[in-house]
C-alpha cells in the first residue's frame, strides 16, 4: 500500500510540472517613445508564434512557460523592438514597452487603402498624403487650398479631379468621393464637396487615392478618394491656436480694380484634444470672413466640431464615438463676369447669387477590438443642410441624409486579413429648384488580403450595390478590384492594380431646370449611371545618399468611362415645339458614350537633416491624354475631353535654420485646350461671357504661380509667419469667366500650448 501510494504521489507530481502550472505571464503597456501614446493593436510574440496583441489602451498579456524568452514587439511605422524576459511560475513579470517611429519618409502609416493600416510603401495603388504642417505653411482657408498643391490634383470652382478624371459640371455631381473619418461627406441634392465645412482644426492628416476605389467606398469614387482623418489625443492636453489675416492687393492691370476700400479676409481656428480618464476629447472651433477680390462675392462662417471616444472599462477593446460638426455661412458666390476687360472681377448682375444656411452632421459609432486580432466597427452619419437664397427663394433647397457601414476584418493570421461589410444610404431632398426626391443605396462588399512569401502582398475586392431613385431601382452591378505590391530591393517596391468603378447621377444632374444670366440649364431624368475601369502600375524608389533621404514614385495608369456624363450645350426642345428659341438653348447633362484617360506620373521627396538646419523637398509632374471617344479625330474641335490640363507641375521647398523657416510652392498648369465650343463662338460666346472668345485668343499659354513664405519660432511653440499667394501677380483663369485671385499677402500666428 505504501508503494502504491509513493507511486501515484509521483504521478501526480509529474502531471503538475508536465502541465499549467509551469507557466507565469508577461504584462504591460505598449507605448510610443515620444508621446507616450498607446498603439493598441501591436503585436507581441516569442519565436515560436505565440502572441498577443495590444488592446485600445496599449494593454498586453501574454502566458508563456517558465524559463527565458526573447520578446518581440512590431507595430506598423515603429522600429520593432527585442527583448530578453525571465519568467517565473506562477509569477507576473511587468515589462512596458517603448516603440521609436522611424523617421524615414518611406513608414508613411496610411488608412484609407484598404481601410486598415499599413505603410505607404505597402499599398498597390497611389496614393498621396497631406500633414498638418502642410496646412500651417501655407494657411489655406479650406482645404482646397491645400489640395491643390498635391500632383494630379486639380480643384476646379470647387470641383476635384484626379488625374484628368473631371473636368467641371456646374457645381453638381463628383467622381471624387470626399470623407471625413471613412465615412462620405457629398452633399444629398448636388452630390458636390461643400469645403468650407470640411473641419481642419483638428487633423492628423489627408489621404489621397488615386484610381477606381467604388469596391470598398461606393459611388462618387469612380476618380479617387480623399480621406480626412481626425487626430487622437495624447496623453497630455493639447491646444492649439491659429489666427490669420491678409488682403487681395492690386492685379497688375489697374482696370480691373472695381473697389474703393480694401479687400481684406481674416480668420480664428482653436482646437484641444485630452484625455479624461477613458475618455479622448478632441474639439475645435473656426471663424472666418472674406470680402472678395470680386464683386458681390463674400464669404462668412462659424464652425465647431466636437470627437469624443469613450473605452469601455469592463469590455476590453470596446469604444464608443460620437463625433459632431456645425456650421452657419453667410456667402456671395461668383458665377459669370460683366465682361474681359474692366469688368473681370465684376458680377454679371444676371448670376449674382447670395445665400445663407446652416450645415451639421452627427456620427455615432461603435467598435470592438480582440485580442485575436479581429475588429467590428459600426459607423454612421446623420447630414442636414439647409440653404435659402433670400433675393431668389425659388432656389431655396434642403436634404438630410442617413448613412451607416458595418464592417468585420478578421486576421487568419499576420499575413492573411479578410474584410467583410455592408453599407447604406438614404438621401431626400426637397428643393424649389429640382423638385423633391428621395434616393436609397445599399451594398455588400468584401477585400481579402494576402502577405504570400515575404515580399509579395496581395489583394482582392468585390462590391455589389443597387441604387433606387424615388422608389425606381437604377442601378445594380457588382465591381471588382485586384492589385499586389512586391518589394522587389530593400527599398523598391513595384505595385499594380485594376479596378472597376461607378457613380450615380446627383438629384441636381438629372432634375435641375434653371437659368444663371444667359445660361440655360435643362434637366435630364433619363441621365444613366457611370462607370469606369482604371489601371495603375507604379514603382516607388528609396534612397540614402548621404544626409539625404527620400523617394522616387513613378505611376502609368490608365482610365476608361463608360457613359461619361458631361455637361453639353446643345438646342434640347421641349415636346410640341418645332420652331426653337433662345429658351430652348443651353446645357443639359448627357451620358456622351465612352472617354480614356492615360497618362504618366513622376514625384520626388526628399529631406536632409544636419543639425539644427532641416531641408525638404517635394515635386510632381503629371501627363494626362485626355480623350472623348465619342468624338471623331479630324473634328474641328478635336476629341480632348473639356477643362483638362495635359501638363501640370508642383514642387514646394522648405528651408528651417534654427527658429527660421522659407519656403516656396510652385505651380505650373499647360493651356486648358478644350472648353465648351459655345463659349468660344462670337455670337453665344460673347452674349453668356462677353470679351471671352477674344480673352482666350489672346491667352493660349500655361500658367505659373510661385506662393512665397517665411516665418519664426518667437517662442518654442509659438510661431509667426508672413506668407505671399501669387507672389508675381499672374493672371490666370480656371474655367471660363473665373478669373483666380491675384496677389495677396497673409499674417499668420499660430500658438501650441
Amino acid at each position: 500500500m505504501r508503494q502504491l501510494i509513493v507511486l501515484i504521489f509521483c504521478l501526480l507530481t509529474h502531471a503538475t510540472l508536465a502541465f499549467p502550472q509551469n507557466t507565469g505571464h508577461v504584462e504591460g503597456y505598449v507605448t510610443d517613445a515620444k508621446t507616450g501614446d498607446p498603439l493598441p493593436g501591436a503585436h507581441v510574440f516569442i519565436r515560436d508564434g505565440k502572441g498577443t496583441l495590444a488592446d485600445e489602451n496599449g494593454k498586453y498579456k501574454l502566458v508563456l512557460e517558465t524559463g527565458e524568452h526573447i520578446l518581440h514587439t512590431q507595430f506598423i511605422g515603429y522600429l520593432p523592438s527585442i527583448r530578453d524576459i525571465n519568467i517565473t511560475q506562477n509569477g507576473t513579470t511587468t515589462l512596458n514597452i517603448e516603440l521609436t517611429a522611424t523617421i524615414e519618409i518611406l513608414e508613411e502609416v496610411v488608412v484609407t487603402a484598404e481601410k486598415t493600416e499599413q505603410k505607404i510603401t505597402d499599398v498597390n495603388v497611389s496614393m498621396a498624403i497631406l500633414k498638418p504642417k502642410q496646412f500651417e505653411r501655407t494657411s489655406p482657408t479650406s482645404l482646397e487650398g491645400a489640395l491643390v498643391q498635391i500632383p494630379g490634383v486639380e480643384i476646379l470652382d470647387g470641383q476635384p479631379s484626379i488625374r484628368g478624371g473631371s473636368g467641371f459640371s456646374y457645381g453638381a455631381g463628383s467622381r471624387v468621393l470626399v470623407l471625413v473619418d471613412d465615412l462620405p461627406l457629398l452633399s444629398g441634392d448636388a452630390g458636390h464637396v461643400q469645403w468650407n465645412f470640411l473641419p481642419l482644426e483638428n487633423l492628423s492628416q489627408v489621404e489621397i487615392i488615386k484610381g477606381a476605389s467604388s469596391v470598398l467606398y461606393g459611388s462618387s469614387a469612380l476618380n479617387g478618394v480623399i480621406n480626412l482623418r481626425y487626430k487622437d489625443p495624447g496623453d497630455k492636453p493639447v491646444t492649439s491656436l491659429r489666427m490669420f489675416s491678409g488682403a487681395y492687393l492690386a492685379p497688375d492691370r489697374k482696370e480691373l480694380i472695381w473697389w474703393d476700400s480694401p479687400r481684406w479676409f481674416a480668420g480664428n481656428s482653436v482646437s484641444h484634444a485630452r484625455k479624461i480618464g477613458n475618455l479622448d476629447l478632441t474639439t475645435g472651433a473656426y471663424l472666418f470672413q472674406d470680402k472678395g477680390y470680386r464683386d458681390n462675392e463674400f464669404n462668412k462662417q462659424a464652425r465647431v466640431n466636437i470627437n469624443l471616444k469613450y473605452r469601455s472599462k469592463t469590455v476590453s477593446g470596446l469604444s464608443y464615438g460620437l463625433s459632431t460638426s456645425g456650421m452657419l455661412v453667410n456667402q456671395g458666390d461668383f458665377f459669370l463676369w460683366e465682361n474681359a476687360d474692366s469688368g473681370a472681377y465684376r458680377q454679371n448682375p444676371t448670376g449674382t447669387s447670395f445665400s445663407n444656411g446652416h450645415r451639421i452632421y452627427v456620427d455615432p459609432s461603435i467598435r470592438y477590438f480582440t485580442s485575436k486580432g479581429n475588429k467590428h466597427s459600426i459607423n454612421s452619419r446623420y447630414y442636414r443642410s439647409v440653404n435659402q437664397m433670400p433675393e431668389n427663394e425659388d432656389k431655396n433647397s434642403r436634404f438630410y441624409l442617413v448613412l451607416g457601414e458595418y464592417r468585420y476584418q478578421h486576421r487568419f493570421s499576420d499575413n492573411i486579413k479578410l474584410i467583410l461589410g455592408s453599407s447604406f444610404n438614404y438621401s431626400k431632398v426637397h428643393s424649389k429648384l429640382f423638385g423633391q426626391h428621395t434616393k436609397n443605396e445599399a451594398a455588400v462588399f468584401t477585400q481579402l488580403s494576402a502577405k504570400i512569401f515575404s515580399r509579395l502582398k496581395y489583394n482582392l475586392g468585390f462590391r455589389w450595390e443597387t441604387y433606387r431613385l424615388n422608389e425606381i431601382q437604377e442601378h445594380s452591378h457588382p465591381v471588382f478590384r485586384t492589385g499586389l505590391n512586391y518589394q522587389l530591393f530593400p527599398h523598391t517596391f513595384l505595385r499594380l492594380s485594376a479596378g472597376q468603378g461607378y457613380r450615380f447621377p446627383s438629384i441636381a444632374e438629372k432634375f435641375t431646370a434653371t437659368q444663371i444670366g444667359a445660361l440655360n440649364i435643362f434637366p435630364n431624368p433619363d441621365l444613366l449611371s457611370e462607370t469606369a475601369i482604371s489601371a495603375d502600375v507604379g514603382l516607388i524608389q528609396g534612397y540614402q545618399l548621404g544626409t539625404w533621404t527620400g523617394f522616387i514614385d513613378l505611376s502609368l495608369f490608365r482610365s476608361e468611362y463608360i457613359n461619361m456624363i458631361e455637361f453639353t450645350f446643345g438646342v434640347y426642345m421641349p415636346e410640341g415645339v418645332t420652331i426653337p428659341t433662345l429658351d430652348n438653348v443651353g446645357f443639359k447633362a448627357l451620358n456622351v458614350g465612352q472617354a480614356q484617360i492615360t497618362g504618366l506620373e513622376v514625384i520626388l521627396n526628399t529631406e536632409k537633416r544636419i543639425g539644427q538646419f532641416n531641408t525638404s523637398f517635394q515635386a510632381g509632374y503629371t501627363f494626362i491624354n485626355p480623350i472623348d471617344l465619342s468624338i471623331e479625330k479630324d473634328s474641328t474641335t478635336g476629341n480632348i475631353l473639356k477643362y483638362r490640363h495635359r501638363h501640370s507641375a508642383k514642387g514646394d521647398i522648405n528651408l528651417s535654420w534654427r527658429k527660421w523657416s522659407t519656403g516656396a510652392t510652385v505651380i505650373y498648369n499647360s493651356f486648358m485646350e478644350q472648353v465648351d465650343s459655345v463659349f468660344i463662338d462670337r455670337f453665344f460666346g460673347n452674349m453668356i461671357l462677353p470679351g471671352y472668345p477674344k480673352y482666350r485668343e489672346e491667352n493660349q499659354k500655361g500658367y505659373t504661380t510661385v506662393d512665397l513664405r517665411l516665418s519664426y519660432d518667437i517662442f518654442r511653440k509659438t510661431n509667426i509667419s508672413i506668407i505671399c499667394k501669387n507672389l508675381f501677380n499672374v493672371e490666370y483663369m480656371g474655367r471660363p469667366g473665373d478669373l483666380q485671385a491675384h496677389r495677396s499677402v497673409t499674417l499668420q500666428f499660430l500658438l501650441n500650448l
